[in-house]
């Protein structure tokens, strides 16, 4: 008794004790008048074991995006918002000189009114493709965010006829920051980063994750392996499973990456990989014997793989030209991985391929940090991507925008215009881990007549697996097919602890311009017909 004792008094703190009374006050006083605490103000006051779960159920990791709120142009002061402490904003932009300089600079003028307590404050984001800056509002009152000088020419133009976006961290402090911290597990290499990922995918797609019966491994005899059969893979730990995570959310994939089984003449299986990392530390496409393949993701690979093998349908491998497969694999051997049109081929319309708060204009705005911060990598990933739209070459991001700005569109629409499948880029051909597989099934003549107008760099993993293609007869299945498992898959799972659900599964007829205009929205992922 005295231990159970010791321990209430200790959970319960006089801290502990005081917030909570306050926050039954407030609660029952909110309705009447302003309160001087918001309930929410006062949970980190609260013990662990009370405040976390409320915190978890109130926010997560989606919190950390900004929600775009508009822009601020000159003579225009009709930007009028509800923030997530002051109720009623408004904001309008004044250009100046006081630098003396050929273009001068500006004023963005806020009016943060209505706070819905006394402890609560506002974050923001501002940002033009030349800069970003944050600030936050504490005080019910007038605010000013300074641009002293603009970036030469190209930005005075952009900011007089775009003006500078605005965007509001919802979440507001307490939000953000724990946002923050879930979003910090998802790439960590541990247990906790792999609870976290599961949460983030059960929470926002609505994903099952059903342990398997042990042992999670399948011991597979690769005789019944052969060419064309794919390898859906799910990463759940780690840099690529945290990664894979927000690949899964915005596309409403099952899984997030993908290699090919082949076999060569003398019927050796080799694993071709868009995506594996040579002995540089560069993701590359490999093409590995099996075994070498399999050793390295039943030893080696820390991000705790699930692993289904999809064997084609037997009149789908009649028609297969494994001879053309090889040949393109083997063109392909060494070059990068597809970073330039990854998430081109999520993105396929002007808004509905962005899970809220995400939009255009956050993109624009995460783009423009990491032009910035890593000019390469940003080369890399999208401006080589925006050039090939706008039949440019050389702009940087920052010009990209100015040009659709000159040219009558927006950034939402160059976004949306198909990647095509041959373009060639800087390093060669881009491919993706999925891509490389679907065009090595167009060379080996599994899209037949419609080869030209499929552009398969526009496919996700999950517009992949939908392709009928793939086996439709359990009793074809390998005899080793899931026979470690109480429940029959229509695929083999060979790897992980988890039950590999893969939604749609073979069910899709190829047509003319596939998945070029699809939306994508969580947690449903619904898409019209011949999208």
């Amino acid at each position: 008794m005295a231990s159970s004792s010791s321990s209430s008094s200790s959970f319960l703190t006089l801290p502990s004790l005081f917030a909570i009374s306050v926050l039954i006050l407030t609660v029952s006083t909110a309705e009447s008048l302003k309160p001087p605490f918001h309930p929410r103000d006062l949970l980190p006051l609260l013990p662990r074991q009370v405040s976390w779960p409320i915190l978890n159920s109130l926010y997560g990791a989606a919190d950390l995006l900004p929600t775009f709120i508009g822009t601020a142009t000159p003579g225009n002061d009709d930007v009028k918002w509800k923030g997530a402490c002051f109720y009623e904003n408004t904001a309008y932009l004044e250009f100046h000189n006081n630098s003396g300089s050929q273009f001068g600079g500006g004023t963005l003028h806020i009016q943060a009114d209505k706070a819905h307590s006394w402890t609560c404050m506002d974050l923001y984001v501002f940002a033009t493709p030349y800069r970003v800056t944050w600030t936050w509002y504490f005080i019910s009152r007038a605010h000013t965010v300074e641009f002293p000088e603009w970036d030469g020419l190209a930005e005075y133009e952009y900011v007089k006829n775009k003006g500078v976006s605005i965007f509001l961290m919802h979440a507001g402090m307490l939000g953000t920051l724990q946002a923050l911290w879930d979003v910090f597990p998802l790439f960590t290499n541990t247990g906790w980063g792999e609870s976290s990922n599961l949460v983030f995918l059960e929470k926002h797609m609505g994903a099952k994750f059903d342990a398997r019966p042990e042992p999670w491994v399948t011991n597979v005899t690769t005789d019944q392996i052969q060419s064309g059969d794919l390898l859906a893979i799910s990463k759940i730990r780690g840099r690529w499973g945290g990664f894979e995570t927000l690949e899964k959310w915005v596309s409403g994939a099952y899984a997030g990456h993908s290699a090919v089984c082949l076999r060569d003449s003398e019927g050796k299986l080799w694993v071709g990989e868009s995506g594996n990392e040579n002995e540089k530390g560069e993701d590359v496409i490999a093409i590995l014997p099996w075994e070498e393949w399999w050793e390295f993701e039943l030893t080696k690979d820390d991000s705790n793989p699930q692993i289904a093998l999809l064997p084609l349908h037997p009149d789908v491998r009649a028609r297969f030209n494994v001879t053309a497969a090889w040949e393109y694999a083997r063109s392909m051997e060494g070059k990068p991985y597809g970073y330039h049109n990854l998430i081109f081929s999520w993105i396929d319309t002007v808004s509905e391929n962005y899970p809220p708060p995400l939009d255009s204009h956050l993109v624009a705005s995460f783009m423009t940090v990491w032009s910035k911060m890593q000019p390469d990598y940003a080369a890399n990933m999208w401006n080589e991507a925006l050039n090939k739209r706008l039949g440019t070459e050389g702009l940087d991001l920052s010009d990209v925008l100015v040009e659709v700005e000159r040219r009558g569109s927006s950034f939402d629409k160059l976004l949306a215009i198909p990647e095509q499948d041959d373009w060639i880029y800087s390093d060669g051909k881009s491919t993706s881990c999925i891509a490389f597989i679907l065009e090595m099934y167009k060379e080996g003549g599994l899209f037949g007549s419609l080869a030209d107008s499929v552009q398969v760099t526009e496919f996700t993993i999950k517009d992949a697996y939908m392709l009928n293609f793939f086996e439709t007869n359990s009793s074809r299945l390998p005899k080793w097919c899931n026979d470690n498992d109480n429940v029959k898959l229509p695929y083999c799972q060979i790897l992980g602890k988890y039950r590999m659900q893969l939604p749609g599964y073979n069910t899709m007829e190829p047509y003319t311009h596939m998945n070029e205009q699809c939306p994508s929205l969580p947690p449903k992922y619904n898409r019209p017909d011949n999208c």
